[in-house]
């Protein structure tokens, strides 16, 4: 199969361990390097409720790929993956995500997040001691993080790799912490870290608790759809599939010490992405129309952060990287998916259709 036409052409093959690699991100990197790279994969994942082996099957009996089950806080199970598949590079991606679950229970997002990070980290270092010094300059730890690192932005302005962590909630401190420790593991041991930052995130496969998908299972069961506050906080809106491409040039590319920011310079408001998709719904679905009547202007989560944006050139000029879909392409082509997989979403999303916050636990 071809590659995508941004990657290298002639890339040396790596077994490349992705940790949450059954996760909405993970999953979209590990189909792009089984289906387009020469690279091995071996797909560790704790298959909490937001990874599903579903999301990889499509891949799941390549030669190239194996699964190990397990978690980045457990530092015997990372010890003997290291020892059983020799990666040449980690991608991790293992994380609690979800800022309103960040809310009602912080305890998880320390401990996989600060946790994990520090036990993988430290599972990466290990194993380069029994690696040969042209595999040690080889090797890569990509760490995936997020804007919400940077805190809030005003009307104007863009988030750049020098801008001044301030983190919000739980799950964006709980991100940061696990920024600091990849960032002095190369400082201080020498491990050739990158990190990089995304934007919003959308497209096949999300965790129906996330915006785009909860919308869309909504409007179809006719039911409101919530809206924070006054709808005008403002996300860089990725597709799933251009970040993946990002992370990949990253691996293959990136130099160690290195931040990489990965955004569309495509920014929407919550309530144009929740009118995006009822405008497409309203098409595919007309006898259902106007969807809209349905949006419900609900509380603001605690602590919500006005407004993101990525300043994406160091990404574009050092690794080639752009992105390639449109908001308006990729918000109907996302919708399609969810339309056409609604076992798959029903399955995920269980009965929760409530309006408290999405992330709320023990609903």
């Amino acid at each position: 199969m071809p590659r995508p036409a941004d990657t290298p052409d002639s890339v040396p093959p790596k077994t490349v361990l992705v940790t949450g690699g059954c996760g909405f991100i993970g999953s979209a990197l590990v189909r792009l390097l089984i289906h387009h790279t020469p690279h091995r994969v071996v797909n560790l994942d704790a298959l909490t409720y937001a990874g599903s082996p579903s999301n990889v099957e499509d891949v799941a009996s390549d030669r190239r790929y194996a699964f190990v089950e397990g978690d980045v806080t457990d530092e015997r199970m990372l010890d003997a993956t290291f020892g059983t598949y020799g990666p040449d590079a980690v991608v991790h991606l293992a994380a609690e995500t979800h800022v309103d679950r960040s809310i009602d229970g912080p305890a998880a997002f320390v401990r996989t997040n600060v946790l994990g990070t520090f036990e993988l980290l430290e599972a990466a270092r290990r194993h380069l001691r029994t690696r040969t010094p042209f595999e040690r300059q080889a090797f890569r730890f990509v760490h995936v993080s997020t804007d919400e690192v940077f805190g809030s932005l005003g009307a104007t302005g863009r988030f750049g790799r020098d801008t001044p962590y301030d983190p919000r909630s739980p799950y964006s401190a709980s991100k940061a912490g696990s920024d600091h420790l990849a960032r002095a593991a190369h400082h201080t041991f020498g491990l050739p870290v990158i990190v990089t930052n995304c934007s919003n995130n959308y497209g096949p496969y999300q965790f129906p608790e996330k915006l785009v998908p909860h919308t869309v299972l909504r409007a179809l069961h006719g039911l409101e759809l919530p809206v924070y506050g006054d709808g005008r906080n403002v996300r860089d809106w990725l597709h799933v599939d251009d970040h993946a491409r990002g992370l990949t040039l990253a691996l293959e590319r990136g130099s160690p010490g290195s931040t990489y920011l990965f955004g569309a310079d495509q920014e929407r408001t919550t309530l144009d992405v929740v009118e995006a998709i009822c405008g497409v719904l309203d098409e595919v679905r007309p006898a259902a129309a106007p969807h809209a009547r349905l949006i419900a202007f609900v509380e603001d989560r605690p602590g919500h952060d006005f407004r993101y944006a990525i300043d994406a050139d160091g990404a574009r000029r050092e690794l080639g990287w752009n992105r390639r879909t449109t908001f308006d392409e990729g918000i109907r082509e996302t919708v399609a998916w969810y339309l056409e997989h609604l076992e798959w979403c029903e399955r995920r999303a269980g009965a929760r259709h409530g309006l408290e916050r999405l992330g709320t636990l023990g609903t």
